[in-house]
């Protein structure tokens, strides 16, 4: 076995396109990270195919911070002793354990099921969107379960733009520093297996498509169009794991 790198940082977006929280370690399973994107917003006016409401149509929503009410209750599933031992499928906690609180750019806190939030999110955007919440026990990602990125490859395209480029723009939710330096060295790792930790195998199938999620900086949700442009040129050399919503 070959160590390709180690973990920089570890992340979890526990509502779809809000900011994401930073954490010690992560429970993950052939569903996802545990905790991760259980919450999200539908629109009237996406597609069938993608019904979520994300910063796509409102830039302002990855400043919004959602917080677990009951961390403890977040971190891993409840019976994780039991399926560990026996085989059991491990079981989320139920849905008011699970519950979260959103803080607004503007410093307003608000309950994720408060109809005042999804004002709040309306606000200054196409006002024929009709927004509803909509809860699951497992991550709704895009496509994988699990998001893997290279901090040599936000370097890397930060040198090509001239963009200050912020790791947090691909929303994966493990962050690596690989031994070998060189950026884009994710190709790599289609049709291989990492291992992350202990207990995690990731099968690599294939790299994700990008979309302009990465544009937009984390903090101040403006817009650096150059970053998708110049992903696009590199095709051939852009990494394996990119950003969902």
């Amino acid at each position: 076995m070959n160590v390709v790198g180690t973990v920089e940082s570890l992340w979890r977006y526990p509502v779809k396109s809000m900011r994401g929280e930073e954490l010690d370690e992560i429970f993950t399973g052939y569903p996802g990270v545990y905790g991760d994107r259980v919450f999200a917003f539908t629109s009237s006016l996406s597609p069938k195919g993608f019904p979520f409401f994300t910063g796509r149509d409102q830039r302002q929503m990855i400043r919004y911070r959602a917080r677990f009410r009951n961390p403890e209750k977040a971190a891993r599933p409840i019976n994780l002793a039991e399926a560990e031992s026996s085989g059991a499928n491990p079981i989320s906690a139920n849905a008011s354990e699970l519950m979260i609180e959103v803080e607004t750019p503007d410093g307003k806190t608000i309950a994720i099921d408060d109809p005042a939030l999804i004002d709040n999110l309306r606000a200054n955007i196409d006002g024929k969107h009709e927004l509803k919440l909509l809860r699951s026990d497992k991550a709704m990602t895009d496509c994988r379960p699990l998001s893997i990125f290279a901090v040599q490859s936000a370097t890397k395209l930060g040198e090509e733009t001239g963009v200050k480029v912020d790791k947090r723009r691909f929303r994966a939710n493990v962050y690596v520093d690989l031994t070998n330096a060189d950026a884009f060295a994710e190709n790599q790792f289609v049709d291989r297996s990492l291992r992350i930790g202990s207990k995690v195998v990731v099968s690599v199938l294939e790299r994700d498509p990008r979309c302009m999620m990465i544009t937009l900086d984390p903090d101040t949700a403006e817009k650096s169009p150059a970053i998708l442009n110049k992903s696009r040129k590199l095709t051939k050399a852009w990494p394996v794991f990119m950003a969902p919503c």
